[in-house]
């Protein structure tokens, strides 16, 4: 085994000679570092560290171009001078003392009577909407009395205006001249002041207005009226109410009712006067004439007095006379609707004395207005029926 040996031999000595050589280095080391000590050796700080040389530095950038200049501010504009002050307004006037109202006289025939309340009470509300004052005149239905309180109201010089429900037909013309000379304003109402009981138009020269039904030709409608009711009897037993006989009123209404009748079935048998007053007058006087004329089929007069005619002959067991009212007051609509009475003849009194007003107030402010009827505007022409009578509306009670 000498090769084994042999080997063996040849790796030791050459690792010797290796660690000769480590243990040379390391001393030559240790003297280095007992070289570089101080006096205190005191241990070496380690050197400092390299310092690191600043980056460059980068480019200064480029200058800024300038901007431009701003163009210089307007010129501040001057203030705007304040408005002026609107000069103070003046005074106003004071209010005018409130005109004194108109006086008018007005010369009813009667306050008692039911159609011209209701005139009176549409002239007053005309009146209060145009600053006029009236003053009412009672005659009670006496033509003497009617005349003295037409001179008193003309002798006072207190009435600009003067509303006439004549009494006395063309007996009025005189007093009538005497307060157009005095400048008074004349308007008639309700009745004619003339000889002409057919035409509406004003018969004295400078009155103002006339308003009212003619009375001949409200005969005539209630003729027609008559001969109609009448048509079942031959002849036709009629009683004739007037409201005043002898006035010329009611004396023009029985002539145009003549002028229908006269030569017909109609056949009157008893006439009576009513006074144009409540059903009181009316009850009385056909409770005598029934009395001593049993055989009636027609009874015909103003509203008021058929209220009293329809209490009497029920009370007479005579319902079946057949009642013709004229007037057109609500008591009479509602007995031609309910089939109480036959027939009527419609009239407007608030529409005429509304009218009436109105043409004085116009002929105050200088304007004549004519003559003016009422029952022109009517339906039917103002002839009621039962199968009619839903196309009236009542202006007065009756």
């Amino acid at each position: 085994m000498p090769e084994i040996h042999s080997a063996y031999a040849r790796a030791s000595r050459g690792g010797l000679r290796t660690r000769i050589v480590a243990l040379s280095l390391l001393a030559v080391v240790m003297m280095a570092a007992a070289c570089g000590g101080d006096s205190d050796d005191e241990p070496t700080a380690p050197p400092p560290a390299a310092t690191p040389e600043p980056a460059p530095e980068p480019p200064a950038p480029a200058p800024e171009a300038p901007e431009p200049e701003a163009p210089p501010a307007p010129a501040p504009e001057p203030p705007a001078p304040e408005p002026e002050a609107p000069p103070a307004p003046a005074p106003e006037p004071p209010a005018p003392e409130p005109a004194e109202p108109a006086q008018v006289a007005y010369l009813s025939a009667s306050t008692a009577n039911t159609w011209l309340a209701a005139s009176k009470a549409a002239m007053e509300e005309v009146a209060a909407a145009n600053n006029i004052e009236i003053t009412e005149f009672d005659a009670q239905f006496n033509a003497v009395l009617q005349q003295q309180q037409f001179q008193d109201a003309v002798a006072t010089g207190r009435y600009a205006g003067i509303v006439l429900v004549s009494l006395a037909g063309a007996g009025s013309i005189p007093d009538v001249e005497e307060a157009l000379a005095a400048g008074i304003e004349v308007v008639f109402l309700n009745q004619v002041v003339g000889e002409d009981f057919s035409d509406v138009e004003p018969q004295v020269p400078g009155v103002a207005a006339a308003v009212f039904e003619p009375p001949f030709v409200r005969g005539e409608r209630i003729g027609e009226i008559t001969l109609e009711t009448c048509a079942d009897f031959d002849p036709c037993n009629v009683v004739y109410f007037y409201g005043i006989r002898g006035v010329p009123l009611d004396e023009a209404i029985r002539q145009g009712w003549d002028s229908v009748t006269a030569g017909s079935n109609v056949n009157v048998v008893a006439e009576a006067e009513g006074q144009y007053l409540g059903p009181d007058v009316g009850l009385a006087a056909m409770q005598d004439i029934i009395v001593s004329t049993s055989d009636i089929h027609v009874v015909l007069g103003a509203d008021q007095s058929m209220q009293g005619v329809e209490i009497a002959l029920s009370e007479a067991g005579m319902d079946d006379v057949r009642i013709i009212g004229f007037g057109g007051s609500s008591y009479a609509v509602e007995a031609v609707q309910d089939g109480r009475w036959h027939a009527g003849l419609f009239g407007a009194p608030f529409t005429e004395g509304r009218l009436a007003m109105e043409a004085m107030v116009g002929a105050l402010a200088g304007t004549d207005t004519g003559g003016v009827d009422p029952a022109l505007s009517v339906p039917h022409g103002g002839l009621m029926f039962q199968h009619n009578a839903g196309d009236f509306e009542a202006e007065w009670a009756g």
